[in-house]
């Protein structure tokens, strides 16, 4: 699979032409004619959550933090550590490993703007590292430090990377997995950690962020969905059986070492996530995700924790994620009054 170029004068393919890889685009963004309006619906939404970190108030959380338990300290600075990486990989990984090949040019679109909200992301960790840390470094090199951080991440990264040392068309496909999983699993899971303080009255600052943080990511989680679903109409010949099978260890796996890690990082002491729960709660995560995908549910589990759900949703914003369509562009809320 070869990257596109940047400048094609001798194309003269149009816009039904389009392909989400393999195209051969003139480089010019010529977004008047669209073939894949679900992008475009994307890329108006992200456009209309635009926020910043400056916009979240952290002063309550600096004595909530030194008022924590040492079990709810653990948790929250190893959850945080985690987000950290993760949105660190993802704004080189889209921007310079998926993006290069997408031929698609609303599709570049999102992909450019999701790079911009994972690095936005990034320097909303630092805002809150610096506002409760009084040793930001030591939760910037837990990852060097904590093995059974290192191993989680190094996992991550394997799809990844398999599609930078050899870019093939199902190495793509792969890759589009491996997003999906880590923005509707990986990222679901670490947030729930700091939504679980809480809801108990501890950390509102570092919760309202992650709410402004999730609300992005539903929107990335959405973008690989619909690139599986949409490549899976137009290449079938991908989806082969040897692949389905891969995906669904690359889920199998992503569940086991995410349980794992929360049961870890919780130790059983954070009020409200048992060892039961956490398991239970990414099984139900990883169905979630494969049934949009057009994959049968491996576990066949209820959500055990959905207040989770209602507890990061913005009061006066309706939107229709699953199928990319807005309903209300909003801002969003910044009271927590309703959840409390």
């Amino acid at each position: 699979m070869d990257r596109k170029k940047i400048y094609n004068p001798q194309s003269t393919e149009n816009v039904n032409d389009r392909q989400i890889f393999g195209g051969n685009p003139t480089g010019i963004f010529e977004l008047n004619n669209i073939k894949y309006q679900w992008a475009y619906n994307l890329w108006e939404m992200m456009l209309n959550n635009t926020w910043f970190p400056k916009e979240v108030d952290m002063t309550r959380d600096v004595n909530d933090y030194k008022n924590l338990t040492e079990a709810e300290k653990t948790a929250y600075d190893k959850a945080l550590s985690q987000l950290i990486f993760m949105d660190s990989l993802q704004t080189n990984n889209i921007i310079d490993n998926v993006n290069p090949y997408v031929t698609a040019a609303e599709v570049n679109l999102i992909l450019v703007r999701q790079s911009f909200e994972e690095a936005l992301h990034s320097q909303s960790y630092a805002v809150m590292v610096d506002s409760i840390s009084t040793n930001s470094e030591e939760i910037y090199d837990l990852w060097r430090q904590d093995m059974m951080l290192k191993t989680k991440n190094d996992a991550i990264a394997k799809i990844y990377l398999e599609l930078a040392k050899n870019p093939s068309e199902t190495n793509f496909v792969k890759a589009c997995f491996a997003n999906q999983i880590l923005e509707g699993i990986y990222f679901y899971s670490g947030f729930t950690y700091i939504y679980t303080l809480a809801r108990s009255g501890k950390m509102l600052g570092s919760a309202q962020m992650i709410r402004f943080i999730q609300r992005d990511e539903v929107t990335h989680l959405v973008l690989f969905q619909n690139l599986i679903n949409t490549l899976r109409k137009e290449r079938p010949e991908l989806f082969t059986e040897q692949l389905r099978a891969e995906v669904i260890e690359m889920f199998k796996e992503a569940v086991d070492l995410e349980t794992q890690w929360g049961q870890y990082i919780t130790q059983g002491q954070i009020l409200g996530l048992t060892d039961d729960i956490v398991e239970q709660y990414i099984k139900f995560l990883a169905d979630e995700r494969l049934s949009a995908v057009g994959f049968d549910k491996l576990y066949n589990v209820e959500n055990p924790i959905k207040w989770v759900d209602d507890f990061a949703k913005f009061n006066d914003q309706k939107t229709n994620f699953f199928e990319g369509t807005v309903t209300n562009y909003s801002k969003g809320s910044l009271s927590f009054d309703d959840d409390f």
